[in-house]
């Protein structure tokens, strides 16, 4: 894949993760003794750009930082995984933080503070440019509703795939809705956005909003399906699990990597498949991120196994 480059675009947000591992995470008004702790940059926007970058595409960032300590090791990260970061605005106050509790099966759970990200509510100077030369456009839902539309409505302008994370997961406007060509929930995402827990009865609902669906299902695997008729299942590899942070965010910017560089729907699932599988066996959000030739190592090792 490293001979065919396209450009993405992330518009998105950018955290400073601090993340806490324990053996079991406590419950409410309990205090348990941590493991360790460590920082590290990420966000969804983020770490989709990072996953992007690794898996050999090039890749801009739109977002924003804060003026404090944490803006420059988020820039530092995103340049040295060589992500453009022209976009990324710096806004007075905090950069956005994520607090993340890691646990001994790998399970996490999160506490998002927006800060600068809760600025990202429009395009500035320069941004439909970027966004117009890319293509493809990846959004999530971790900056404000009104930006993620007008970056959606940018693309549509210039005729740029728009990939769609619905996390947070939100009741999403129609007019948004409108103008994403593949949407990629997990099972809980598609349950709000269609009112059913079965990815199998949240698919076509989801179909009848957007041309493309590929519902995420953790250990299970994937559901994929368009509006020509075709679907595929996909299981998710079996390995030992150290931590499922950003595991999402390293499949959707792997997949779409792959798709902009012109891969098909399913090799770039198979692709993005394989990437989230070894992202789970390391700490860390953008840290465990695999770069374009692990996943291809990894893939060949899969396929001599079947052999």
């Amino acid at each position: 894949m490293n001979d065919v480059r396209k450009t993405v675009t992330v518009f998105g947000s950018c955290n400073m993760d601090l993340v806490t591992y324990v053996e079991t995470a406590p419950r409410r008004g309990e205090t348990v003794h941590g493991k360790r702790f460590h920082t590290v940059p990420g966000g969804k926007g983020a770490n989709q750009a990072i996953a992007v970058a690794r898996a050999g595409v090039d890749v801009g960032m739109i977002g924003a930082v804060g003026a404090d300590e944490f803006a420059a090791q988020i820039r530092e990260t995103l340049s040295a995984a060589h992500v453009d970061v022209a976009g990324v605005r710096t806004v007075s106050g905090h950069s956005g933080t994520a607090h993340i509790v890691v646990d001994d099966d790998g399970g996490n759970s999160i506490i998002v503070i927006p800060a600068a990200n809760g600025t990202v509510d429009g395009l500035a100077a320069g941004d439909e440019e970027r966004i117009a030369g890319s293509a493809s456009l990846l959004l999530q839902l971790e900056t404000p509703l009104e930006g993620v539309a007008a970056a959606a409505e940018a693309a549509r302008r210039h005729g740029v795939q728009v990939v769609l994370t619905p996390a947070p997961a939100v009741e999403l406007p129609a007019d948004l809705l409108s103008r994403v060509d593949l949407l990629v929930p997990n099972e809980h995402e598609a349950a709000v956005l269609t009112g059913y827990e079965d990815p199998n009865r949240a698919l076509p609902a989801l179909l009848e909003l957007v041309p493309e669906v590929v519902i995420t299902w953790g250990g299970r695997g994937l559901l994929y399906g368009d509006r020509s008729g075709e679907v595929i299942e996909m299981p998710a590899h079996q390995v030992p699990v150290v931590d499922t942070t950003a595991a999402g965010d390293t499949f959707v910017g792997v997949l779409s990597a792959a798709v902009a560089a012109g891969v098909d729907m399913r090799e770039a699932l198979r692709r993005g498949t394989a990437a989230s599988a070894l992202s789970v066996q390391r700490n860390g959000a953008s840290s465990s991120m695999p770069t374009d030739r692990e996943i291809t190592e990894f893939m060949s090792g899969e396929n001599r196994a079947k052999d």
